[in-house]
């Protein structure tokens, strides 16, 4: 009995010593395998390789054409311009002071945007009025229409830059409170007016983008020695806020006569608010009136239909075969 477990366990010891021994080997040769790249990750890096480079070369061209387009626009451009140049110097700066309430302070501003209008007529002509003509012939109401849209794209670059304008001037208009809020607090921890105006252009970049550009150019401007009255009425001036402007009348006032800034900034982050709350209640109160269209013109003729058509329906089945019968 001792005999047979003995040569059970030395065989059963030697089954397992083996299969030990292939699993080492195999685990080892798989791992040797997996160090060196595979043949099909091999083709795969190529092929990702040869996409990259292709995606870069794209990349490059597309850079060479676009400064390629742009080289010839900025060529083309005062030329394109020429007939809509304005006349004296007062309809230049009422230009330049519209392209700049909306974001677009380059010298070159004014030039690109009467360039872009006349080519704006140039292809709304040409495109909306070959496309009509090709479609319908060359009729009266395809003239019509060909003027019409080289009017409308003749006005397009206005339109988006009021958009713009406007857009701008509601961002400062909503984040001027917390603005000041935040001017406050600097002032009253010790910071100069100037050191606030860059405290706050460091924790607004991201929340109110459109102020803390207007406050970093305020503060380059300052950098390079301007006197502060001219850049504060510039701030105001520039952006077309009536709010900021009365803020940069309130600070130059305050760094005139040395009254309190953060107090003055105070006040008038108040009555922005107040000013704030006000519209919104004017807005609500105007719901009413607006809501009125509407329900005459899409929702009262449904309902008289729903409440008044099956009693139509009635008296017409009922007093048609009456009235023909008495006949």
């Amino acid at each position: 009995m001792v005999l047979f477990l003995t040569v059970i366990t030395v065989s059963f010891l030697t089954k397992v010593a083996i299969f030990g021994c292939v699993a080492v080997a195999a685990w080892l040769l798989l791992d040797l395998l997996a160090v060196g790249d595979s043949r099909a990750e091999k083709r795969l890096e190529e092929f990702n390789n040869s996409r990259t480079g292709r995606e870069d070369r794209a990349k490059e061209w597309r850079l060479q054409m676009g400064v390629a387009t742009v080289r010839l626009l900025e060529k083309a451009f005062p030329h394109l311009s020429k007939p809509l140049q304005p006349k004296n110097d007062r309809e230049i700066n009422r230009l330049r002071d519209r392209l700049n309430q909306a974001g677009f302070r380059s010298e070159s501003a004014p030039t690109v945007f009467l360039g872009l209008k006349t080519l704006s007529l140039i292809t709304g002509l040409f495109v909306g009025g070959g496309f009509t003509i090709f479609s319908n012939g060359m009729t009266q109401s395809s003239v019509m229409i060909m003027v019409a849209t080289g009017g409308v794209s003749f006005y397009l670059p206005a339109i988006v830059v009021w958009l713009r304008k406007r857009s701008r001037q509601n961002a400062i208009f909503f984040g001027l409170p917390d603005t000041l809020d935040l001017m406050v607090v600097c002032v009253e921890a010790g910071l100069g007016l100037d050191q606030a105006m860059r405290k706050v252009v460091e924790e607004m970049k991201k929340s109110y983008a459109v102020i803390a550009e207007e406050f970093t150019l305020c503060n380059l401007q300052l950098q390079m020695g301007r006197a502060r009255n001219e850049v504060l009425h510039e701030l105001g001036t520039r952006t077309g806020v009536d709010d900021l402007k009365a803020l940069a009348a309130i600070l130059i006032q305050a760094d005139k006569f040395g009254s309190s800034i953060a107090q003055a900034l105070r006040v008038q982050s108040d009555s922005m608010r107040v000013r704030r709350r006000q519209m919104a209640e004017e807005k609500a109160a105007k719901t009413a009136v607006k809501l009125i269209f509407p329900l005459v013109l899409f929702i009262f003729p449904a309902i008289f239909v729903v409440l008044v058509g099956p009693a139509a329906i009635t008296m017409v089945n009922e007093m048609f075969p009456a009235m023909s019968g008495g006949k």
